[in-house]
């Protein structure tokens, strides 16, 4: 089981505070270090210091760890042209010697496209625009070099690009495609996507969304187990019942509707928890979503109570 520290810095963190939090992902052994794509808070808070940019911070956090994979749950179609988003991503995975991996969703949170004068297209468009950009990106990364890529769609068009620069991982970063849409979202999955992630859903949610892309795979003439299934989590996760109140109510969270939803509990309970869920649905990753990013003993305490006896 891969376990990924997932973060939501729009809610109030420097980079800085992101650094520190990479920094202890590599080092306690996880997986990867992911963040968020917001540029403003959600409930309650004052955001404070203020948002930072994903791709900004993944470049800085490139040249400073040197193992952990890197990146974004997930970016938002509308935030960048597809082609600036291809070169970004393409640069950083140079940087980190071929550690990014690019979560890309159609965009959801109106009131950060208000807050910051940004388009968000009706539903349809928005799905369509997004379409074009896994095409685009993807098509952009796996042109050989010495040839052009040109494409002419509804919403983009590139003629004869020269196609760089390339990532380092070939053909391409694996993509991450996310969500619970029933018809578009896992044709899109079995099109584009080396993984497909569901945040925050119960166990019968993910196991008819995961049939749903697999039914997309197989339609699409791919095996379906080609596709990593993953699921993100928030976690509260202490070495006894206090440090678990404790900790869910520094985020705002009840514990006991933690440990029906998220994954909260002591070490013991959470590998319980963790195996239910790769029984049922057959998840083979883990995004554990931290939502206290002072939060470092916890990143040490999973690394050493929970992941050892996950394999």
């Amino acid at each position: 089981m891969d376990l990924r520290i997932f973060t939501e810095p729009q809610q109030g963190a420097s980079y800085d505070d992101l650094l520190r939090v990479a920094k202890a992902t590599e080092n306690a052994g996880y997986d990867a270090f992911f963040r968020s794509d917001h540029y403003l808070k959600m409930g309650d808070g004052d955001g404070l210091p203020g948002p930072t940019d994903a791709w900004i911070t993944l470049a800085g956090l490139a040249r400073e760890t040197s193992r952990v994979r890197l990146g974004t749950l997930v970016t938002a179609a509308t935030f960048r042209h597809p082609s600036v988003l291809a070169i970004s991503a393409a640069q950083v995975d140079q940087m980190s010697g071929g550690r990014v991996e690019l979560g890309l969703g159609a965009g959801w949170y109106a009131g950060e496209h208000a807050a910051y004068g940004l388009t968000l297209p009706p539903m349809k468009e928005r799905f369509d625009r997004y379409a074009e950009q896994l095409a685009i990106i993807t098509g952009l990364w796996e042109t050989p070099e010495g040839e052009t890529f040109s494409f002419d769609g509804e919403h983009y068009q590139l003629v004869d690009s020269p196609a760089l620069p390339k990532p380092l991982q070939r053909p391409r970063p694996p993509v991450i495609i996310g969500g619970g849409g029933k018809k578009r979202t896992p044709e899109l999955t079995a099109r584009y996507a080396d993984e497909f992630n569901l945040p925050f859903a119960d166990i019968e949610t993910v196991i008819a969304q995961f049939a749903r892309v697999d039914a997309a795979a197989e339609a699409a003439g791919r095996d379906p187990k080609e596709i990593i299934r993953s699921v993100a989590l928030v976690v509260a996760v202490g070495r006894d019942d206090a440090e678990v109140t404790k900790r869910a109510e520094k985020i705002g969270r009840d514990p006991q509707e933690l440990r029906a939803t998220g994954l909260a509990g002591t070490p013991a309970e959470v590998v319980q928890r963790i195996g239910e869920w790769r029984e049922k649905t057959g998840i083979t990753r883990l995004y554990l979503q931290l939502l206290d990013l002072s939060d470092l003993d916890q990143i040490d305490l999973i690394a050493a109570e929970v992941a050892p006896q996950l394999d």
